[in-house]
């Protein structure tokens, strides 16, 4: 089996550091899953995730020039994982309103947020022009002494 990058195969945890884990890979070669291509989470101490001698499956993401393999975990599990199907042609409809003050399980359309957004600043600057209006006595209005 040839070494190719990008290539998925399965490989044993040899050792572990603070900085990765060493994986023998068939043919005995031996490359280094750094840890920040460990897992999708934080990996705080690669012991939590890892030990010695556990079969893992990891993709090839480069050999430099000294021949030194770098290896993905995280990369090998995304590609493993089928990924949602997404529609070619969806539809974008406008939100069915309930009636009854329910919510609509459809999310608001940007038409529906703006005038939402419009209708709640005109009563806000309403509410303020009747409280300022309240505090002076009126439109304008100023006591001299």
């Amino acid at each position: 089996m040839s070494l190719e990058i990008g290539a998925i195969m399965e490989g044993e945890i040899t050792g572990i550091t603070n900085f990765g884990a060493f994986v023998q890979l068939p043919e005995g070669k031996v490359g280094l899953v750094h840890i920040s291509e460990v897992s999708n989470a934080f990996v705080k101490d690669i012991h939590d995730f890892l030990k010695e001698h556990d079969k893992v499956k990891v993709k090839l993401i480069s050999i430099d020039e000294r021949g030194k393999l770098s290896l993905s975990i995280k990369q090998a599990v995304e590609e493993s994982q089928p990924k949602p199907a997404r529609p070619e042609n969806r539809e974008r409809r406008a939100p069915q309103r309930q009636q009854g003050g329910a919510k609509a399980a459809a999310p608001l359309t940007l038409e529906d947020k703006i005038s939402k957004f419009l209708k709640e600043s005109g009563d806000r600057m309403l509410d303020l022009k009747r409280n300022t209006e309240s505090k002076r006595g009126g439109r304008g209005a100023r006591r001299e002494r």
